[in-house]
């Protein structure tokens, strides 16, 4: 077919951006193996707990980070798709306190229904993602898919003494959220053709915006845990913050920082289905809340920000370091100590 850029690749995928995630309780079912292997003393982060990449000891004071994520279209540019997915795979890297070293493109191509510009296009998005973080896309790997696929393969390296994860918080930690919620309500409203032309754009500029502050903040004693948030929403990461701390948490939902207009677009009901899913696989562990609310806390976040659990003891080293980096963080809620009940709490 004919060489041609100008097209709506949302309309190639069932899925969009990290809201392609399978839910919460079904990964919990892939993840059971039934093989009793014998442990790696210098895998320090592997999939027994839920964490954003796996890290190996390389004996001398550092770790390797490894990590992987791809998915489907979740806006319609070619260009755009390509540096979401790779800026989205990166933030795992930055989400362990560590800095990328090179990233390995993952491909999947629906060759008979797009043509090889538009995926070239996606690729050079991914590689400029690479360029802003100050790595190169050095290779990857391609195959023909029924539906657009794209993201990345990333290596990274952390000093051990820096490494963050997310089942190290404490009761009495404060939380901060790098990036306001809503891009699954945005994006969904952009596909429905609802989207007002004053959030065009938006949360496109979200997603591209790198989590780079999680390398900084791997060099602050006071971070006890950190994770980024995507699919499953803030609740659903907090969640798992929870669960490998053992505590659980209270948030101020009027302090949780929301993407502008995220309020209308909820009430005219662009509401994604990985919302859905990811509330029937953690609902029963949060608080009831209203619809909105649960709209917020429930929604995929592609390419979100790092969620951060702070030591209030500490708190002038975790704000001296956001200030260096230029950013005005509000605290959003504490971790409490584990009792009977929900592990998700809420306060207004």
């Amino acid at each position: 077919m004919p060489a041609n850029t100008n097209v709506r690749l949302t309309e190639y995928s069932h899925g969009a951006g990290c809201g392609c995630k399978i839910s919460p309780s079904m990964l919990t079912d892939i993840l059971q193996s039934r093989l009793h292997l014998e442990k790696d003393e210098r895998l320090l982060v592997g999939n027994d707990t839920r964490d954003d990449a796996a890290v190996y000891d390389l004996g001398d004071g550092r770790g390797v980070i490894s990590t992987t994520d791809f998915f489907m279209p979740i806006v319609d540019d070619p260009f755009d798709f390509g540096r979401i997915a790779v800026t989205n795979a990166i933030s795992d890297v930055y989400a362990m306190g560590g800095y990328p070293l090179l990233a390995i493109a993952v491909l999947g191509w629906p060759t008979d229904k797009l043509d090889a510009a538009v995926a070239s296009a996606v690729v050079d998005g991914g590689r400029q993602a690479c360029a802003d973080a100050g790595i190169r896309l050095a290779g990857g790997h391609s195959i023909d898919s029924p539906e657009p696929i794209f993201g990345a393969a990333v290596t990274g390296e952390v000093k051990l003494a820096n490494l963050k994860r997310n089942d190290s918080a404490q009761p009495g930690d404060l939380l901060f959220l790098t990036k306001p919620l809503g891009i699954g309500i945005l994006t969904t409203a952009e596909k429905r053709q609802m989207l007002h032309d004053e959030h065009v754009g938006v949360a496109r500029d979200w997603m591209c915006l790198p989590n780079r502050i999680g390398a900084a903040l791997g060099g602050v004693r006071a971070v006890s845990a950190m994770t980024d948030v995507t699919g499953f929403g803030l609740a659903g990461h907090l969640l798992e913050v929870c669960e490998g701390s053992n505590v659980r948490a209270r948030l101020n939902i009027e302090k949780i920082p929301r993407i502008d207009g995220v309020d209308l677009y909820i009430k005219e009901g662009c509401i994604p289905g990985g919302t859905e899913r990811n509330f029937a696989s953690y609902g029963e562990q949060m608080q009831s809340t209203g619809d909105a609310h649960r709209a917020l806390l429930c929604d995929p976040q592609t390419s979100g920000g790092l969620l951060v659990a702070v030591t209030p003891e500490d708190l002038g080293e975790f704000e001296k370091c956001v200030r260096a980096e230029e950013m005005d963080l509000i605290c959003i809620g504490e971790l409490l100590t584990l009792e009977p009940g929900p592990t998700l709490l809420f306060s207004e």
